[in-house]
């Protein structure tokens, strides 16, 4: 049975390491778009903090 498993395991890795770059990007895109509907508020933050950014989590 477990030969049978790892077997699988590692068929299936490629397609979940694509998931994992599909999943980063769109985290990515998601970051990308909040900045920019809150960037009123981040340029308004940065005034007081001058290097101020959001933080982009993985």
């Amino acid at each position: 049975m477990y030969l049978i498993y790892s077997a699988l395991q590692n068929q299936a890795s490629p397609d979940s390491n694509e998931r994992n770059v599909q999943e980063k990007q769109l985290r990515y895109e998601a970051y990308r778009a909040v900045c920019e509907k809150y960037r009123h508020e981040i340029a308004a933050i940065q005034k007081y903090l001058p290097n101020w950014k959001p933080r982009f989590e993985q």
